[in-house]
């Protein structure tokens, strides 16, 4: 049986005045990964570089592509428009429906984010507390979210009909007069809101409960001895610790909200009188809803919304990592 001998220790060396040091130890040997393994992580890898190439790379790309050309019907299937720069984001900027849209893009995101988390937290907090057909209840309130958009936008539509709608059938009942939801430029993109809203509030819900379910039920028990009633033990429990699920909950709900279209196509499509219309509709009207379509500002105003939905990443991203070196 063969055995292993240690390496002897390093002999000193004795330098020139007579003192002995240990000479220093032999270099360590590197290890290199082998080259298979190598090959097989690029394997696991390339489906997902793959697909963020061709899903997002590519199509971000030939949107930027459209926002600084010229295109037209016949240029976008040749390939053959000229390059303008910044021309189309300035016919943009000067166009007359950029300040409305610009304000509603605001106004429907900014309701929308507050209610949709403001509902969600209530629901997270009232089904937090275990009581019999919670989780019966709380599937329930996952239909919104599971609905498809057109089958959500129609039923909405359907509901706030002038003529038919059975809001106004029940406001008649009460005495009060019918409303033109969809119809009155005063009260088409609060319709939206109200839509979309609803759609919104079960992913807050999900989330938020989710986030419910880590902290540890000692913290309330111990501020119930301590005298805390159900409000002290909310603000001072509850919500500072649900921040970081709240903060990635309000990020994911605002790159959702910005992109809204359905909804609203669906139900007003952008108007009456540009009265509901956002950066969604307005883009996709430029670029498909006219017979001379204009692409070019179409893409301009869609890269618009990346922008904005890039740098409120980039502002949660540094606060998060604030939070986590403080």
């Amino acid at each position: 049986m063969n055995r292993t001998t240690p390496a002897p220790d390093p002999l000193p060396v004795r330098e020139g005045n007579g003192a002995a040091t240990a000479a220093p130890p032999p270099a360590a040997v590197t290890r290199r990964r082998p080259a298979s393994q190598q090959w097989i992580a690029w394997a696991f890898l390339a489906p997902v570089v793959v697909y963020l190439a061709v899903f997002y790379a590519y199509p971000l790309y030939r949107n930027i592509d459209l926002s600084l050309r010229n295109y037209t019907v016949r240029s976008f299937v040749q390939g053959d428009a000229p390059f303008t720069g910044l021309k189309n984001y300035l016919t943009v900027f000067d166009d007359p429906v950029f300040a409305p849209a610009l304000l509603h893009t605001v106004v429907f995101t900014v309701v929308c984010l507050v209610f949709q988390y403001a509902i969600g937290l209530a629901l997270a907090v009232f089904f937090n507390q275990h009581f019999r057909l919670s989780a019966t209840l709380r599937a329930l309130f996952l239909v919104p979210w599971l609905l498809p958009l057109i089958v959500s936008a129609s039923t909405w539509s359907w509901m706030l009909n002038s003529d038919s709608g059975i809001v106004n059938a029940t406001l008649h009942a009460v005495g009060i007069d019918p409303v033109n939801w969809l119809t009155s430029p005063s009260w088409a993109l609060a319709s939206v809101i109200i839509a979309n809203i609803w759609i919104g509030v079960p992913f807050n819900l999900v989330v938020l409960y989710s986030g419910l379910q880590s902290i540890p039920t000692s913290l309330y028990e111990a501020a119930a001895l301590d005298g805390a009633n159900a409000w002290q033990r909310f603000w001072r429990i509850t919500f500072p610790l649900l921040r970081p699920v709240s903060a990635i909950t309000l990020l994911l709900g605002l790159v959702y909200t910005l992109k809204v279209f359905d909804i609203i196509w669906i139900m007003t499509k952008g108007g009456p009188a540009d009265s509901s219309t956002t950066f969604a509709t307005w883009s996709y009207q430029l670029g498909f809803g006219n017979l001379l379509p204009a692409f070019g500002p179409g893409a301009a105003v869609g890269n618009l919304l990346v922008v904005a939905a890039l740098v409120f990443g980039l502002v949660y991203v540094r606060v998060q990592r604030k939070q986590a070196l403080s």
